[in-house]
């Protein structure tokens, strides 16, 4: 039976609805603005001032001054391959260090923990770092990207507790089956911690992703080795495109809406990538703040 609702009731739901809906367009309107803005026409949104709800005169003229420099799909191959390596490698050591510390009869494993949670307030600062990549020989190598960030403590922590909810009579099965430590961690308790792996997959991958100042610092004199971010920062801070062009009133005027162009280059694949995870993301997180 239908409950009739009282008139104070169904204000109350409007007002909430409305109050929603303006809260909900006010969080999407930065990134539509930044659409629109990249799809308008140069001109017109030079000369444009207020709310933008739609592309001022459509025009894709600023995708294509950004693709017609060769270094963005280059930079996009780095990227790629430094997120795809560089987050797969920080999953592996991930797991094997959550593993050990999840275990139960570790000698010292208080000590050692305390040890790995003083990383993330104490660091040897910028200057250690960069002389410590150069004698290991990582510089200008793309190794100087992802092993000095391989394990991040906080990660761990929630990799950690993912793998102590676990029960331990799989594990006491699995080793009367005569399973090693490996068996364990890779058949049994990884798969039964996806949507953890799921997470940290996010949490590493967009670091690497927005990574630009290791490569700034690592990769001076190998521009070829520079991921997508330093690119498009170097466009947009030091306006090399248009240094490197006539240098009219239009190019200036393309640079505007270009500026827009490159956000949206640099930040779509994490939007579509994103969804796949999304399932996982509130369970992966609350595993770590339930036991730490």
């Amino acid at each position: 039976m239908k409950i009739k609702e009282s008139p104070s009731r169904k204000v109350f739901n409007v007002f909430n609805i409305l109050l929603m809906l303006v809260i909900g367009f006010i969080c999407i309107y930065p990134f539509l603005y930044v659409v629109f803005a990249s799809f308008s026409d140069a001109a017109q949104f030079f000369q444009y001032n207020g709310v933008l709800l739609a592309p001022k005169g459509f025009s894709t003229a600023a995708y294509k001054e950004v693709f017609k420099n060769g270094d963005i799909l280059r930079g996009y191959g780095n990227t790629i391959f430094v997120v795809v390596v560089g987050t797969a490698l920080n999953i592996v050591l991930t797991a094997l260090g959550a593993y050990f510390l999840s275990r139960k009869n570790v000698m010292l494993k208080k000590p050692i923990m305390m040890m790995i949670l003083l990383t993330m307030y104490i660091s040897g600062g910028l200057i250690p770092s960069y002389l410590n990549v150069r004698s290991m020989g990582l510089y200008q190598s793309y190794w100087a990207l992802i092993l000095p960030g391989a394990i991040s403590t906080m990660n761990l922590i929630i990799m950690r507790s993912a793998f102590e909810a676990i029960p331990e009579s799989l594990e006491d099965a699995a080793r009367v089956d005569g399973a090693n430590h490996f068996v364990i961690l890779f058949q049994i308790v990884l798969p039964l911690s996806k949507a953890t792996v799921a997470v940290l997959v996010l949490y590493y991958g967009l670091a690497h992703w927005n990574d630009w100042f290791a490569p700034m610092i690592y990769l001076q004199g190998a521009p070829q080795k520079y991921p997508l971010q330093l690119i498009l920062r170097n466009m947009l801070i030091d306006n090399q495109m248009v240094d490197s062009a006539s240098g009219g009133n239009d190019q200036f005027l393309i640079f505007e809406t270009m500026k827009y162009a490159v956000i949206v280059v640099s930040t779509l694949p994490m939007l579509i990538f994103y969804p796949f995870v999304q399932k996982y993301f509130d369970k992966g997180v609350m595993v770590g703040s339930v036991k730490g």
